[in-house]
């Protein structure tokens, strides 16, 4: 399936003194692919509906990335969200952060990871099934099992 893709500048506030995008600054864009997934396929508000109205949550409980090629102030970042496990209680997003402006063939990815969210209960921080709306939300961002030999 394909993923759903987020672009964004990269800011001047992203930048280390090297010119290049600090490294926890890949984890933001990660969250800003997220919480765009919400926005495009819900509306401007659906996710802090989620927060604030239904009491459920996504704390991240695992986190990591690898760094391939830089980006730098005046790129555009381009993030790729896909789902590689969608479990019982928790979801596991996979990213990728590529440079929008080099062609498909040419590109390398800047970064690539994983963020595993519990799903909670905001109201007693404990962990819940993931809703149905939020499965459906979802379905067609889930990586097809990997092939068994």
């Amino acid at each position: 399936m394909p993923p759903f893709v987020f672009r964004t500048p990269v800011r001047f506030a992203d930048v280390d003194h090297a010119g290049i995008v600090y490294y926890p600054r890949f984890f933001h864009y990660f969250h800003l692919a997220f919480e765009e997934l919400f926005r495009a396929r819900l509306g401007p508000r659906a996710y802090v509906a989620l927060l604030d109205r239904d009491r459920i949550g996504f704390p991240a409980v695992r986190a990591e990335a690898s760094y391939q090629a830089p980006l730098a102030f005046g790129d555009t970042a381009e993030i790729e969200l896909s789902v590689e496990r969608l479990g019982r209680t928790s979801i596991t997003f996979r990213y990728r952060v590529w440079r929008a402006a080099e062609p498909e063939r040419e590109r390398t990815a800047s970064a690539a990871g994983t963020v595993v969210c519990a799903v909670v209960d905001l109201s007693v921080f404990k962990a819940v099934p993931v809703p149905p709306a939020i499965t459906a939300l979802l379905a067609d961002l889930v990586d097809p099992p990997a092939a068994t030999a």
